[in-house]
């Protein structure tokens, strides 16, 4: 029987490779190569998917007390969902002349009091403000070509909204509504490889599904910010 401590560490090591993952999208914005850069972000993307779930049944806090895969993972989330999405910004120049500095530096400052809110999740798993979806927004702003004007503005915006505590769905922790919010992450994930196949910016179609599915995801989070807590609203 396979030690249960061996198990553990390969999850630990499962979440570990996103580091690696990041460091090659790290080297494809050093060369410009955009798709190529959310590839990579893709595939960190889908690690950190599966390996708290992963993690939870397999039991890893248990049998590796020692190894804390929370803080693994937010190590990691900060590199993949922020740092690197700062560097694209700032090297794509998504942002007007002169600000590029200031776009990155809310990105990055920002970010860091989601990761360090003790409150940042709900009992029922939404995010508590914005969760530095920082991969997103990029990938958003080169998909739908954005202008420069309304990408700083985006950012700030997104930047206050960290701190005010609006709720943001989780695809996979949130269980309300869970088989409609499946089918929009499906779409939405389907869309965005066939962008980083086919290249920035998207397709006139594409651009649809991903409005279309990001549009859904937001409104079952406002619905819930305006609901209140689900103890008292079992529908959502």
């Amino acid at each position: 029987m396979i030690d249960g401590r061996f198990v553990a560490f390969g999850v630990h090591g499962l979440t570990a490779l996103g580091i690696v993952l990041g460091f090659q999208a790290l080297l494809e914005v050093a060369a410009h190569r955009w798709e190529a850069a959310f590839a990579w972000l893709g595939a960190a993307l889908i690690i950190d998917g599966v390996d708290g779930p992963l993690a939870r049944k397999v039991g890893v806090t248990e049998k590796l007390p020692r190894f804390s895969g929370d803080r693994l993972d937010l190590i990691i989330d900060y590199i993949t969902y922020v740092l690197i999405p700062a560097f694209i910004i700032y090297e794509a120049q998504l942002m007007p002349d002169g600000f590029g500095w200031l776009g990155t530096s809310l990105v990055l400052l920002s970010s860091l009091f989601h990761f360090i809110d003790v409150e940042s999740k709900t009992r029922d798993g939404f995010f508590v403000g914005f969760p530095a979806l920082w991969n997103v927004v990029a990938f958003y702003m080169l998909a739908f070509a954005m202008p420069a004007g309304l990408n700083i503005a985006i950012i700030a915006i997104l930047a206050a909204l960290t701190l005010v505590p609006l709720k943001w769905i989780h695809p996979v922790r949130v269980v309300r509504l869970r088989k409609l919010t499946s089918v929009a992450v499906i779409a939405w994930g389907m869309a965005a490889i066939a962008i980083v196949y086919q290249g920035f910016p998207a397709s006139p179609l594409l651009q649809a599904v991903i409005a279309v599915s990001t549009v859904y995801l937001l409104a079952v989070g406002l619905l819930r910010s305006v609901r209140g807590d689900v103890a008292s609203n079992p529908q959502l």
